[in-house]
């Protein structure tokens, strides 16, 4: 699963998703690809499941790309424990995925067969998502 090596801080602030993604709209490296419709927190789990889905049903022809990567500590503290003495330990790492980010992206493969692939990724993932491709494709 996908985490970073060394983060700077150990724990984070939670925050808030406000409006849409900044950069990452546009397809970069595939053909084709899943956007994000709606804000959402998405573990380092939800990513892998995706990549496997993905993977498998592309029966490893093709290229896949990753382009969220989960760099945010959630911590969580141990269940019937009383509050205060500080912040839980970190219990997994999450990425922030704004709308119109595109998470995933497949090159190498037909289109209908891209399609099926991201179709079955996006229901491991907690938010909603649309399919797009390439002018021309």
């Amino acid at each position: 699963m996908l985490q970073p090596k060394k983060p700077k801080y150990r724990k984070q602030f939670k925050g808030r998703m406000h409006g849409f993604s900044k950069g990452g709209n546009l397809l970069n490296f595939g053909s084709f690809g899943l956007k994000a419709l709606s804000p959402a927190r998405i573990t380092s789990r939800q990513i892998e499941a995706a990549r496997r889905t993905i993977s498998r049903h592309l029966k490893r022809s093709g290229r896949v790309w990753i382009r969220i990567f989960p760099d945010v500590p959630v911590t969580k503290k141990p269940a019937e424990v009383r509050q205060g003495k500080g912040k839980g330990a970190v219990e997994f790492w999450a990425a922030k995925v704004k709308p119109g980010k595109i998470m995933f992206e497949i090159d190498g493969v037909a289109r209908d067969l891209a399609k099926e692939a991201l179709t079955l990724a996006s229901e491991k993932l907690p938010n909603n998502s649309k399919f797009v491709a390439r002018l021309g494709r």
